[in-house]
């Protein structure tokens, strides 16, 4: 996805710096190119030898030896970023920063540098609150960096208080979404939605369904990744939110209908790809029902029709999870909903849709064509349906369409 992309990785002397390494992992398997510049009080925490053996990359710890790789060391290196990410960002570079100092190959990087520039402050607390630290991230953002709050949590004095390096996954999810703000999507807003409705039987039971939320989750990220302001509207899934985008919670489906409302009016696309129970109880029991009878019967009623009703003029998928006569109940659904796209998928197959990580769909367009694609993993799949989406928002053209159920299951 960013093979060819550049990051300038900045180490400081923070702790958290033994992090930073899993983070350098992780963007070089995904294919960017990580420089990582370390000061020397960073040396102290990790050795360069490390990033080294993980970046295939000479890491870069002083001033002067960059001269031997680029035509002048800090500008040739700011030239070939694409990003330039510093984390852990120690109080002292923070500060450094704000002040345009350009003392260390670190900072003279950042001030000859075009490229965006993600901060991540990581520090003790009480440093991270002390007003001159709050006053010169309020002057890097005013310049236009991106700085990434600290998580709360256990610091290295023992104490809690907020000043820890956020795990890797958030961090790529900033990363990501400044690495792909050129995609095919750049400039495009996104909603999609994602994991199965409850609908409350008493304030301890509920209906529901097996979905994971991994398929509407990858389509999210992917699309971020590609340029798109995503929101991502999630029912009950036990996956952790992902960074870079709005995440929006919700229950039942009446709680989801309402939150597509609000989001799709200035959408370009709307991509239904949560499971929305079919029914609703007609009533609530306002407390827990007892088990003193040999039965239970429930009154249930239909829950809301999200995208029959949900209108305007954002490109709209749905999915269709089928057990018996897959494309021709997806292409009913697609047509009954004058949909662009449904996504349909086996459910009884053994190896791809609930819980799995892997998926074997077939993707049909608003003419009826349908093409069936092999197992890939759900990320690959998103892939897929955003490459037909972004083809249609480019065409600034959509098809004739039919219209269909694609949020139901």
């Amino acid at each position: 996805m960013f093979t060819g992309k550049t990051v300038v990785l900045g180490i400081t002397g923070g702790i958290a710096a033994y992090k930073s390494v899993d983070l350098a992992r992780r963007l070089t398997q995904a294919g960017v190119k990580v420089r990582v510049v370390m000061t020397k009080a960073a040396t102290e925490f990790v050795t360069p030898l490390t990033f080294q053996s993980i970046t295939y990359e000479r890491v870069i710890t002083d001033m002067w030896e960059a001269r031997k790789e680029f035509r002048i060391g800090h500008i040739g290196l700011a030239e070939a970023a694409d990003l330039i990410v510093i984390a852990p960002a120690t109080a002292n570079t923070i500060a450094r920063l704000a002040h345009g100092f350009a003392d260390n190959m670190l900072t003279a990087t950042v001030l000859a540098a075009k490229a965006p520039v993600v901060v991540v402050p990581s520090m003790n607390d009480n440093m991270f609150l002390n007003p001159a630290t709050q006053e010169n991230l309020k002057i890097l953002k005013g310049r236009g960096f991106t700085v990434i709050e600290p998580a709360k949590g256990a610091l290295a004095t023992g104490k809690q208080g907020v000043g820890k390096l956020p795990d890797t996954d958030t961090l790529l999810g900033h990363i990501y979404r400044a690495l792909g703000k050129d995609g095919d999507l750049a400039g495009k807003s996104v909603v999609v939605t994602a994991g199965g409705t409850r609908e409350p039987i008493d304030p301890v039971r509920h209906i529901g369904n097996r979905s994971s939320g991994k398929m509407g989750c990858a389509i999210a990220v992917a699309a971020r990744d590609r340029g798109a302001a995503v929101t991502l509207i999630t029912a009950s899934t036990a996956l952790a939110n992902p960074s870079g985008l709005e995440v929006v919670p919700v229950g039942s489906a009446a709680e989801m209908k309402k939150a597509v409302e609000a989001a799709v009016t200035k959408a370009d696309a709307l991509i239904m790809a949560a499971a929305v129970a079919d029914y609703q109880p007609v009533k609530k029991a306002p407390h827990k029902i007892k088990k003193q009878q040999p039965a239970l019967t429930l009154a249930l009623a239909r829950t809301p029709d999200i995208l029959g009703e949900v209108q305007g003029p954002a490109v709209r998928v749905g999915f269709a999870a089928e057990s018996e006569n897959l494309l021709a109940n997806a292409r009913d659904k697609l047509n009954r909903k004058k949909l662009d796209l449904i996504i349909a998928n086996d459910i009884t197959a053994t190896d791809s849709g609930f819980d799995a990580d892997n998926n074997r769909v077939t993707i049909i367009d608003a003419s009826g064509k349908a093409e069936e694609l092999p197992l890939m993993s759900k990320r690959e799949v998103a892939e897929k349906v955003l490459d037909r989406v972004a083809g249609m928002l480019k065409n600034k053209k959509k098809p004739a369409k039919g219209r269909d159920n694609g949020d139901k299951p």
